[in-house]
This record gives C-alpha cells, sequence and structure tokens, in this order.
C-alpha cells in the first residue's frame, strides 16, 4: 500500500495533469469562438446572398475540424499523462500557440478565396501545429506505462505519415490551392480516431 507521502505526489500529480487538460481546452473553445466571429453575415436579405460565402465557409469549416481533431486527440492523451513535467507543459504551450494562429491564417485564406500564398502558409501552420503535437504525444507516450510497444508503433507511425502529407499540401498549394486542401483533408482523416487511449 502506497505511503501517506507517496498517495500525496500522485494527488498533486494528477492535479496538475487536471490543469493542463482544463487550461488546453479553455484555449481551443477561445479558438473556435474567435474563428466564428470572423464569419461575416451577407448585406442582402436573401438566401442567394449564402452563395458568396462559400469560400469563408469552406476555410471555416477545414479549421473547425482541425480543432475538434486536435481536441480530441488532445484529450485522449492528456488522459494518460500521470503528471504534467515541465518539458510537457512547455511542448502544449508550443502546440497551443500554433494552434491559436488558426483564426488569422483562416481568415487571411477566406478573404482571398483561397489564393495559393495564403493556403501555403495555412498548410505551413498545420506542419508546424502538428509537429508540436507529435513532440507532445511522443513525450506523453515516452512516460506512459499504460500503452503497449505496437500502439506506440503505431501511433508514431500515423503521426508521422499525417505530418508529411501536411507538408505535402504546403508544397502543392502554391500551384493548385484546392489540392493542398484536399491533402490537408486527408490528412485530418487519419486522426479522426485518435492514435492512442481511444
Amino acid at each position: 500500500m502506497a505511503s501517506t507521502d507517496e498517495q500525496t505526489t500522485l494527488m498533486n500529480e494528477a492535479r496538475d495533469a487536471d490543469r493542463l487538460t482544463m487550461y488546453s481546452d479553455a484555449v481551443f473553445a477561445v479558438i473556435v469562438t474567435i474563428m466564428v466571429l470572423q464569419l461575416k453575415t451577407p448585406d442582402s436579405p436573401h438566401l442567394s446572398a449564402l452563395s458568396s460565402l462559400w469560400e469563408p465557409m469552406v476555410s471555416y469549416v477545414v479549421s473547425y475540424v482541425f480543432v475538434a481533431i486536435i481536441w480530441i486527440n488532445h484529450h485522449y492523451l492528456t488522459r494518460l499523462t500521470r503528471a504534467a513535467t515541465l518539458p510537457i507543459i512547455w511542448i502544449n504551450f508550443l502546440h497551443l500557440f500554433l494552434v491559436s494562429l488558426l483564426p488569422f491564417t483562416t481568415e487571411w485564406m477566406a478573404k482571398t478565396k483561397l489564393a495559393p500564398t495564403p493556403v501555403v502558409v495555412y498548410a505551413s501552420l498545420f506542419v508546424c501545429a502538428d509537429a508540436a503535437y507529435n513532440l507532445f504525444e511522443r513525450r506523453v507516450l515516452r512516460e506512459c506505462d499504460m500503452v503497449t510497444a505496437r500502439q506506440m508503433r503505431v501511433a508514431r507511425m500515423r503521426s508521422l505519415l499525417a505530418l508529411a502529407l501536411f507538408a505535402s499540401a504546403a508544397i502543392t498549394a502554391a500551384f493548385a490551392p484546392w489540392a493542398g486542401v484536399g491533402l490537408i483533408c486527408l490528412a485530418l482523416g487519419l486522426h479522426l480516431k485518435p492514435d492512442v487511449g481511444a
């Protein structure tokens, strides 16, 4: 049976992990709120006026799905976090910082009607955010004893494949923005089911 000191340490570690999760959840909520506030209503009262908003809506939907997928994967991953160590906290802050830039790149891409340069920047942000998530996932899994070696291998392979697809999207978008957006959606599809913990 664990001693009182060990029980206190475990309780403190669990509380720190919960705080990490709650803070991250709050940041994700703010990001989604900012994105939806950037959607501008048409001046016309006619339903046909909505047709002019399809590029902003595509940008918003892809970004919203990205945040949803990140939140789901983050949720399952942080459930495996026994303790919020300093490296895990800093990597999480880096990841959240990159995701917090999503409303800016989403609006730029929408305003320019998916022009090549904004889509390249948008896809590049996905590369950076996903790379930071990969670091976060690797660190959490390394300190976790609830995941098998095979599960870790599968999670790593899927994460690296998604990262490669995001990088391909950034390159492709320079020549074919819609194809770049398509590759982003394909990469997101790899993470619809969380890598671990689900």
